[in-house]
């Protein structure tokens, strides 16, 4: 009898750290990251790697190595390059003429993507027909549209966000795609057991489960806008459609001005990894530490 109530009381201590365990697991923690911790872990590598970057560049300029400055500008001298267009007031000029174009392609084909990608998502009879098609236009280089656009629309902003929509709505859609093929169907006959059918099943089923997938898709269409729309600017240049990054990139390269093509260069990248920092980066993040699936650090 005393053996048995000691077997009985370990397997309730069992049990309880078992459970004590599970709701440890489920308790989110909802205390801010410390400010150190986030310098040191978020903003210090970064940091270090670009100054890191900026040291190499610098050692081939003085060591000899690189010794063309037609070829490889000294980074002073696009310093000098980022401080005259800032006093001259035309660094804003550039960035907003670009960021606005590919901000505003990109919410137009996310408004196309996705739900175009719903239907090919949900509608076999449309996915065996448009869904191999969607994957080739994924594939292929946004350079290729520019001048078939500039013929079709002229050289105006309207040329720009066809562009950036052939290059965009792809990935957008097949990111749908493969977020909603990845919906567990037990959330489905789950759904339907308690009427969320069609439409409404479809917005709080189907796309809350897709999320992490659409998110992807959507970064990854954000990039291709950008890429998309840098073509464009490169291509076709016109007083008309202002100078944005890509054309000065252009710019650069017609008066054979290194430090402008570097300069031009790091300002689309800056810009491309702000945009993906402060936008997709923390909706990634929230999404998936809601899931469970991303430890806070």
């Amino acid at each position: 009898m005393a053996s048995t109530e000691t077997t009985a009381a370990k397997d309730g201590t069992d049990l309880a750290g078992l459970e004590a365990g599970l709701d440890a697991l489920e308790t989110v923690d909802s205390g801010r990251t410390p400010f150190h911790r986030t310098l040191t872990q978020k903003v210090l590598p970064p940091v270090v790697a670009v100054l890191l970057v900026l040291a190499f560049w610098q050692f081939l300029v003085s060591s000899g190595i690189a010794d063309d400055p037609t070829k490889l500008p000294p980074p002073s001298a696009v310093w000098d390059e980022l401080r005259a267009s800032w006093l001259e007031g035309t660094l804003h000029q550039y960035i907003w003429t670009s960021v606005s174009r590919g901000l505003l392609g990109f919410l137009l084909a996310l408004a196309i993507g996705t739900p175009l990608g719903l239907v090919v998502a949900r509608v076999r009879f449309v996915r065996a027909a448009i869904g191999p098609i969607l994957s080739g236009l994924q594939s292929l280089p946004s350079v290729a549209w520019v001048p078939p656009a500039v013929i079709w629309l002229g050289l105006n902003d309207r040329m720009m966000f066809a562009v950036i929509l052939l290059g965009a709505v792809p990935s957008i859609a097949n990111g749908l795609v493969s977020g909603v093929d990845q919906v567990p169907p037990l959330f489905l006959r789950a759904g339907r057991t308690l009427g969320a059918t069609g439409l409404k099943g479809t917005w709080h089923v189907v796309m809350p489960a897709a999320l992490p997938g659409y998110l992807a898709g959507l970064k990854q269409g954000w990039a291709f806008s950008w890429r998309s729309l840098m073509a464009a600017e490169i291509i076709a240049s016109s007083p008309d459609l202002g100078v944005g990054l890509g054309q000065l990139l252009e710019n650069g390269r017609n008066t054979s001005s290194m430090p402008m093509v570097f300069f031009a260069i790091l300002l689309i990248l800056v810009v491309g990894i702000a945009i993906d920092l402060l936008i997709f980066s923390p909706l990634e993040r929230r999404v998936l530490r809601g899931r469970g699936l991303l430890a806070r650090s």
